[in-house]
């Protein structure tokens, strides 16, 4: 009998601040209770138990939750994409990716300008609405790409759709990828293609991430085992394609689930792996609380479909790889605990989980779920045996 464990990431869906939330300026992150904070209740996220979790201070836990919850720790340095998709995949950091708040050094960018034949606008840390307010323009009239950063480890690069074709800006960003190196390695280079004119500029779905090869991990455990790993979404990019043996570059959240739906009727046994982008992109970035709310109840409304989907010796695994906490200061990711459910149609529901040491108990889980003997560098110990 096949079988199938969907892993799906609620990107920037934190649970609360991490102890050591002080040191990147996140005391009082809580990306869920604030967007859920007056109002309504969830129905099926509740009822799988995301209101159980120890510390969420959500309104109404079940007495008897239908799948088993917790939430974990990160314990790699950082609260990037990259670092928490790594780490759920069992490849924790000992050190944080570099970031440039003051922009890159003056060398890079000229040799950087240099390889691609064009000045550029920019160098700074900035919000992707923020910046092309500010560099648009100016852009438009010039030909220059904008490059910018974040709290995050990434170098981005904006064009506008009309002056910089889609294919010429991913090589910039190949050319990019290839030049951070050592001590400027960044977890990501993207491509922030864009269109419309000034005042209305709008990012595109063509966006495109260029990330650092990983170390080993469960998706390189998983092939080399000859079980399926389907990523859907960005998920290919944060991986450098390794490790998966299918893939879908959806864009959105709607078009991921359905393209979830769409792999979870295949004939194979292996990982769907989806990563929800909208919660992060569109709104935890943009402080917009109602958006972020509204994508949730679009996805709690999808749940029912995917469990109908699911076989009988299926496993559905929810969790964040960060926080976005769009009621917080400030427009960056923020360092959270992540939610962790985990369902399936055989086992048995509301199991705590408790506080997990680690995203990289997901990794354990899965390999335990597939029969794959864990290896020394995939982190994370298995909950599996308490679900049984």
């Amino acid at each position: 009998m096949h079988k199938k464990l969907i892993l799906i990431v609620l990107d920037g869906a934190g649970i609360g601040a991490l102890p050591d939330a002080a040191q990147y300026g996140d005391v009082g992150a809580h990306t869920l209770r604030h967007v859920l904070a007056h109002r309504p209740k969830l129905e099926n996220l509740w009822r799988l138990g995301l209101a159980n979790i120890q510390e969420s201070g959500l309104c109404g836990p079940l007495n008897s939750p239908e799948a088993c919850f917790g939430r974990m720790r990160e314990r790699s340095p950082g609260k990037d994409t990259t670092t928490g998709h790594w780490e759920i995949c069992g490849a924790a950091l000992d050190q944080p990716f570099p970031v440039f708040p003051n922009g890159f050094p003056a060398d890079f960018v000229r040799g950087f300008e240099a390889a691609i034949g064009h000045e550029t606008l920019g160098n700074y840390a900035a919000s992707g609405t923020e910046i092309l307010g500010q560099l648009g323009e100016d852009h438009l009239a010039t030909g220059k790409p904008i490059v910018y950063t974040s709290a995050d480890s990434v170098f981005q690069i904006a064009a506008h759709e009309d002056i910089c074709p889609v294919e010429e800006l991913y090589r910039y960003c190949e050319i990019a990828r290839e030049m951070l190196t050592g001590p400027l390695a960044v977890g990501r280079v993207i491509a922030r293609p864009f269109t419309g004119a000034p005042g209305a500029f709008a990012r595109t779905s063509r966006r495109k991430d260029f990330s650092l090869l990983p170390p080993r991990n469960l998706l390189d455990a998983l092939s080399a085992a000859g079980i399926c790993t389907y990523g859907i979404g960005k998920i290919e990019d944060i991986f450098c394609h390794r490790g998966l043996t299918k893939s879908n570059h959806a864009a959105g959240n709607p078009a991921c689930i359905q393209a979830t739906l769409e792999a979870m009727a295949q004939d194979f046994t292996g990982l769907i792996f989806t990563n929800l982008v909208d919660f992060d992109m569109l709104y935890g970035h943009r402080n917009d609380i109602e958006g972020f709310y509204d994508a949730l109840a679009a996805f709690d409304g999808a749940l029912p479909g995917l469990i109908a989907a699911m076989g009988a010796e299926d496993l559905l695994v929810l969790t964040a790889d960060h926080g976005c906490d769009p009621g917080h200061p400030g427009t960056d990711h923020t360092r959270e605990h992540v939610p962790l459910i985990v369902y399936g149609k055989t086992l048995r529901g509301g199991v705590d989980l408790g506080t997990r040491d680690t995203f990289a108990d997901i990794a354990a889980i899965a390999l335990d779920f597939f029969k794959v003997q864990q290896d020394q560098a995939i982190a994370g110990a298995s909950a599996l045996p308490l679900l049984r």
